[in-house]
């Protein structure tokens, strides 16, 4: 369950430890003709950076030429919890870390697997995100929106919280 942490300090810890929960999100280049992909993702947030996996012969990896601004949504199993972020997605050739990353299931994507000559790694560094953590149970959720649309005082129901985050300001 997503905790409701007004400080952003504590909102930007949960960003990288619900995108260390959450499997996969959809991606995609901002400003290109491409459709956001359900991807799979690997954080970083040591150094800040989400990592991809992707076959060259995607659009999302035709589009992205040398790298382009980009962005990346998720939501939590529980649908507690929701991110976007925004930030710039660059190719990277890092044979390490590919292999730091492979895994079965990645190589299922890839008919010579490892070997394959498609494969690439992707890195993602946020600028920005937006995050959502909202009451879990249900029974609550309910009772808040009938309690506000009930109270006729025009206010919305505090059912969480909302941060932006900026990780430009924090390097």
């Amino acid at each position: 369950m997503a905790k409701l942490y007004e400080n952003k300090g504590h909102a930007t810890e949960q960003l990288w430890s619900q995108l260390e929960n959450i499997d996969t999100g959809m991606l995609w280049i901002r400003g290109k003709d491409q459709h956001p992909q359900p991807m799979s993702h690997f954080t970083d947030a040591e150094t800040g950076a989400v990592w991809f996996i992707t076959s060259s012969d995607t659009d999302l990896f035709a589009a992205l030429g040398t790298g382009q601004e980009a962005a990346f949504t998720v939501q939590s199993s529980g649908d507690d919890y929701h991110a976007s972020l925004r930030g710039m997605l660059v190719p990277y050739d890092d044979p390490e870390r590919l292999d730091a990353f492979w895994s079965l299931g990645v190589g299922a994507w890839f008919e010579d697997g490892r070997d394959d000559p498609k494969v690439r790694l992707l890195r993602f560094v946020p600028s920005e995100a937006s995050v959502w953590a909202t009451e879990k149970n249900s029974v609550v959720v309910g009772l808040k929106l009938v309690r506000a649309a009930m109270s006729g005082s025009g206010k919305t129901p505090d059912i969480g919280n909302h941060h932006v985050l900026d990780f430009k300001k924090a390097a």
